[in-house]
């Protein structure tokens, strides 16, 4: 059947987007607003502080990352409404319009001149509004091809490439051309594979700009920074143990998650939210596994899928990440991080064309409303990209 014909039961935004959660989030600007929007979350079951590192004299790329992905993630269609609280009025109200052209319930809050416990107190009485009023909010049949869904894989290893990641491409490569919109990333961990990704653009000129910003990140990043190479970080120790002795053999294992026919038809900065029509997306991102679901949350992907082989615990606090493994030691040990067990492909009990139609009816499921692993397990994992060192 395809994807077109296949509904989930979603919430429709009012700018058209399809969310598949509808959270209540108390975002803080800043820093020193973690407090005050924790005091709200505790205040008001039903809602959801999202706490951070930063949001404190940064400037030029840097602060446009931090606004990117503050917007982006009160944006994100898994979200009803939001409460922005920050320790000026200026940037406070900055992310808060931001947010409010989706067309949802926004608030605005700061805590100069008012101090924690007004701002907190007239903030829960916002927050609370808001509670009601989002959990009136009702499901309707939406199409499956609707979705954003994004990828990162994580504590690979061989099984990885041989199982996990394939399942990923196996699903882009039968609902992309339904009209999903995916995305990967993690572009220092395509290093040994840069010309096979290039070659999978869309056309010469999306693989240049590709090859362009993958080179910019090899030169200013890892090559101006590094002490002598990139062992411990790039295969990591989970990686190693694992079986993936470079990170060459990595990057080919990461870029099964594609498939087979998909071509990637833009590239993204990090947290920017793609504007070339349905598709699949590269963005430019880290390889840590908290930073990475973060920034494609904030670009407004709803549902995420992590193939794992060591086994990795990751969650994001507004987007379900479902994990899918083909290690039977991590289904027997980790039993409770796996949503989708497709172990069976390495003992020729499964084929790769059964795995990707099993992730794609847990993606069904998670749409529907079923809690992941890590939602179930609490795991909110809420990590922000920094560029350099504040001003």
């Amino acid at each position: 059947m395809a994807a077109a014909d296949r509904t989930i039961t979603a919430y429709r935004r009012d700018n058209g987007r399809v969310g598949v959660r509808n959270h209540v989030v108390i975002l803080p600007v800043d820093d020193i607003s973690n407090a005050a929007c924790e005091a709200v979350a505790n205040n008001v079951k039903g809602t959801m502080a999202l706490p951070h590192a930063y949001g404190r004299l940064q400037f030029g790329a840097d602060l446009d990352l931090h606004f990117r992905t503050m917007i982006g993630t009160g944006a994100n269609p898994n979200v009803a409404a939001v409460v922005v609280i920050g320790i000026e009025p200026g940037w406070t109200g900055r992310i808060a319009d931001g947010i409010a052209e989706t067309g949802k319930p926004v608030a605005a809050f700061s805590i100069e001149q008012n101090g924690d416990f007004a701002t907190i107190a007239v903030a829960s009485r916002k927050a609370k509004d808001f509670v009601h009023w989002a959990t009136e909010l009702q499901r309707e049949d939406c199409s499956l091809s609707e979705l954003w869904i994004s990828t990162k894989c994580g504590e690979s290893d061989t099984t990885t490439g041989l199982g996990s990641c394939p399942t990923v491409g196996n699903m882009y490569d039968k609902l992309l051309p339904e009209g999903i919109y995916g995305c990967f990333g993690e572009t220092s961990e395509i290093t040994g594979a840069e010309h096979i990704c290039k070659a999978r653009a869309i056309d010469e000129e999306v693989g240049e700009r590709w090859y362009a910003m993958w080179k910019a990140y090899q030169d200013d990043v890892i090559e101006a920074h590094k002490v002598d190479d990139l062992s411990e970080s790039q295969p990591t120790k989970g990686n190693i143990e694992g079986g993936l002795t470079t990170i060459e053999e990595k990057a080919l294992g990461n870029l099964e998650k594609i498939g087979r026919t998909s071509r990637y038809i833009d590239i993204l900065d990090p947290a920017e939210a793609p504007q070339s029509g349905a598709g699949l997306y590269f963005m430019d991102t880290s390889s840590a596994a908290a930073e990475c679901v973060t920034l494609m949350a904030a670009a407004g992907y709803v549902i995420h899928t992590f193939p794992t082989g060591q086994g990795n615990v990751i969650g994001n606090p507004i987007v379900p990440v479902v994990k899918i493994t083909a290690n039977p030691r991590t289904v027997r040990t980790m039993s409770e991080h796996v949503d989708v067990d497709v172990s069976g492909i390495l003992r020729r009990e499964m084929t790769l064309d059964q795995a990707g139609d099993a992730l794609i009816d847990m993606i069904r499921r998670t749409a529907n409303g079923r809690h992941t692993a890590a939602e179930a397990l609490g795991h909110r994992e809420f990590v922000m990209t920094k560029l350099y060192r504040s001003a």
